[in-house]
């Protein structure tokens, strides 16, 4: 057993569950951890252990925090399944559209959005159907802002941002290429998205002006931005790339590397009260750093399959990992 398995063994609890991780998040209403698999099932925790909920037929491929409590699923079988307290309740049924993208915004007023193909499905938070927003190739990635009053979308060649509350036309942000992922600065001033190629494209907000962030030695399938917007956390490297948003920056700005490991970190994801990310890579290793002390603490060691699930509850007491092999852990740092 490695060393690296100290904060796992005496703050985590572990799963094997035999299927490919996809997703993971937990419900902000009761803290509850769910895992989404690719054997079209999600496991939910609770007191120490995991039940099994048949959501999909077919694979799971994406999962959120529904608005109104319990989970958000799209698999590819076309539909958009709530699954809350172990019960599964059909939202919508996209033909046979895979819903690889959904997100949800539990504001004041609660918006969902899935995406099948080309369309991004806007929902309230009842599943009602409130809009259709097209966009001119397969949207590959959906966020809302923090105020849930934008929605953006990844897409070839670019980006398009949308107002929830209005039906006018998008702002089209354009850049040549394949763009695979969208983040939005957690205070609206920039939009940043994954390529296809070993980099990420940015534009300030609402100027436009080009960010361009490059020099990868993978593809960078995760980004995430620290909760004060200083800094841009990215995989697709050795370490935890981390772009600095103040002072100028992104571009003209070296960024800082942290968190050396023994691959490729595949995922990462911020805390969401303090300067820490959570790197996760294509060994299994699991590290979590400290921005601005510059430490690196092991969560789990490596030979547990590539991390392709990595999530933070509403307050950053727990964290959910989930691998390629399904193995799948919960580390409590309360």
């Amino acid at each position: 057993m490695s060393d690296l398995d100290e904060l796992l063994n005496a703050r985590g609890q572990s799963a094997e569950f035999g299927a490919y991780v996809t997703a993971a998040c937990f419900d902000p209403a009761n803290g509850q951890p769910a895992f989404a698999l690719g054997d079209g099932t999600l496991r939910l925790g609770a007191e120490g252990v995991f039940s099994t909920v048949a959501a999909h037929q077919g694979a799971v491929l994406s999962l959120c925090a529904h608005p109104l409590g319990g989970f958000l699923s799209g698999g590819d079988d076309g539909q958009l399944i709530r699954t809350q307290a172990g019960e599964t309740v059909q939202v919508q049924k996209f033909g046979s559209k895979w819903l690889e993208h959904v997100a949800g915004f539990a504001g004041k007023t609660p918006y969902i959005a899935a995406a099948a193909g080309k369309i991004v499905h806007l929902l309230n938070g009842a599943g009602e159907k409130l809009r259709e927003l097209p966009h001119p190739s397969t949207v590959t990635g959906v966020v809302f802002d923090t105020k849930g009053k934008r929605l953006a979308a990844s897409h070839y060649n670019g980006a398009s941002l949308w107002f929830t509350a209005s039906a006018s036309a998008p702002k089209v942000l354009e850049w040549k290429g394949s763009h695979t992922g969208v983040v939005l600065h957690p205070n609206g001033e920039a939009l940043v998205t994954t390529m296809q190629e070993n980099a990420l494209h940015g534009w300030t907000l609402p100027e436009g002006k080009h960010m361009r962030m490059s020099g990868y030695p993978a593809k960078t399938e995760s980004i995430s931005f620290t909760k004060s917007g200083r800094w841009l956390a990215t995989a697709g490297a050795e370490s935890v790339v981390l772009w600095p948003f103040f002072g100028g920056g992104p571009m003209g700005k070296a960024p800082k590397e942290l968190g050396m490991g023994d691959g490729i970190v595949k995922r990462v994801a911020c805390h969401p009260e303090h300067e820490v990310v959570a790197a996760g890579f294509d060994t299994g290793m699991v590290l979590l750093i400290d921005i601005n002390r510059e430490t690196v603490l092991p969560v789990c060691g490596p030979d547990r399959g590539s991390v392709s699930a990595l999530a933070w509850n509403a307050t950053g007491s727990h964290l959910a990992i989930g691998t390629e092999t399904g193995f799948a852990a919960l580390i409590n740092f309360a």
